[in-house]
C-alpha cells in the first residue's frame, strides 16, 4: 500500500485523494492511537518484492545481525568489496546482473536486503532503519571498503550515513532522492493523507532513533563528500527529480552526472551507464 503513496506522482484532483484526507483526519480525532498504528502500517511497510533475477552462478547468501533482526547477504567475486544498497521496497536480487560485472572484474559484490525488505527481518523501512543496517553491514568485515553503489531511497541513506569506511569511498548513486524531504511530504500530501498524522508516526520514528528528520539532507552530504561520485539518472525519471542531480553535476565538483533516456527509476539499475561508470571509476 505505502507505494500507491510514495510513488504517486499525480497532483491532479482526485475524489479518492479527497475521502482519504478526510476518513483519516476523522480517524485520528476520534481514535488517534489507533489512527498513528493503522497510519505506522500503511506507511512505512513496504512490499515484499519477489526477485527481479535469477541468481548469478557462485552466489553466497548470509546474513548479518543488527538490533532490529538479521539482514540477508548476497555476496559474489573475490577481491576489494564493494557494498550494494537498493531502495524502497527493492531487493537485493535487482542488483544481480551489476554483481555479475563487479565480480568478472576482480572484486567481491555484496548486496544485501534492508530492514522489512526481501527476506531481511523487520515490519518497518525508513531512513534511520536503512542507515543503521548499512552501519551493520559495514561493521561486518574488517576490509576496507572500495565502493558503494545505492539506488533510489538506498542512495539518500547512504549519504546519510557516518561510517568511517563510506566517508572516502567511490560511489555509483543510481536514480538518487537527493532531495528526500521535499519528495518525501510532497508524495504523501498528493496522496491526501493527513500529513498531521504523518508527522506524528514521523516523530516516533524521530524518538526512537534519536535521529531528526530535518537533519537529513542527501545533497548537501553530497557536496561535503571529496571522493569521485558517478549519479547515473534517466532524464524522464518519475519518481526521483533529474533536475536535482543536473544541479549536484553543476555544482559539486566530485560529481559527475551520466544521464540516461528510457530506462525510468528502476531498469536504469541494469544500464550500460551503471556498468561504464563502475569501470571508469576502476580506472
Amino acid at each position: 500500500m505505502s507505494d500507491k503513496i510514495y510513488f504517486n506522482t499525480s497532483a491532479k484532483f482526485s475524489v479518492k485523494r479527497s475521502l482519504l484526507n478526510l476518513t483519516t483526519r476523522l480517524h485520528h480525532t476520534v481514535a488517534p492511537k489507533h489512527a498513528k498504528k493503522t497510519a505506522r502500517k500503511l506507511l512505512l511497510t513496504p512490499v515484499r518484492s519477489k526477485p527481479k533475477n535469477t541468481e548469478p552462478e557462485g552466489l553466497v547468501k548470509g546474513k548479518v545481525d543488527w538490533p532490529g533482526g538479521e539482514l540477508k547477504t548476497y555476496t559474489l567475486g573475490c577481491g576489494p568489496i564493494w557494498v550494494l544498497s537498493h531502495g524502497w521496497s527493492g531487493t537485493a536480487s535487482q542488483f544481480f546482473p551489476l554483481m555479475e560485472h563487479i565480480a568478472g572484474r576482480g572484486y567481491t559484490a555484496l548486496a544485501y536486503d534492508h530492514p522489512a525488505h526481501g527476506n531481511s527481518d523487520g515490519a518497518y523501512g525508513h531512513i534511520p532503519a536503512f542507515v543503521r543496517g548499512l552501519e551493520a553491514i559495514l561493521d561486518s568485515f574488517d576490509e576496507e571498503l572500495a565502493g558503494l553503489i545505492a539506488h533510489s531511497m538506498g542512495t539518500a541513506s547512504s549519504l546519510e550515513c557516518r561510517h568511517r569506511k563510506v566517508q572516502q569511498c567511490p560511489m555509483i548513486l543510481i536514480a538518487p532522492v537527493l532531495d528526500y524531504l521535499d519528495n518525501l511530504f510532497g508524495s504523501v500530501a498528493r496522496s491526501g493523507y493527513s500529513m498531521r498524522l504523518f508527522e506524528e508516526v514521523v516523530s516516533e520514528i524521530e524518538d526512537q532513533y534519536h535521529y531528526p528528520l530535518q537533519s537529513i539532507d542527501p545533497f548537501k552530504k553530497l557536496g561535503l563528500r571529496e571522493s569521485k561520485t558517478i549519479i547515473v539518472h534517466d532524464e524522464k525519471d518519475k519518481f526521483a527529480d533529474f533536475s536535482v542531480s543536473v544541479r549536484a553535476d553543476t555544482e559539486y565538483k566530485n560529481v559527475t552526472l551520466r544521464a540516461t533516456k528510457g530506462q525510468g527509476h528502476g531498469r536504469v539499475m541494469t544500464s550500460q551507464e551503471v556498468l561504464d561508470s563502475f569501470d571508469s571509476l576502476m580506472k
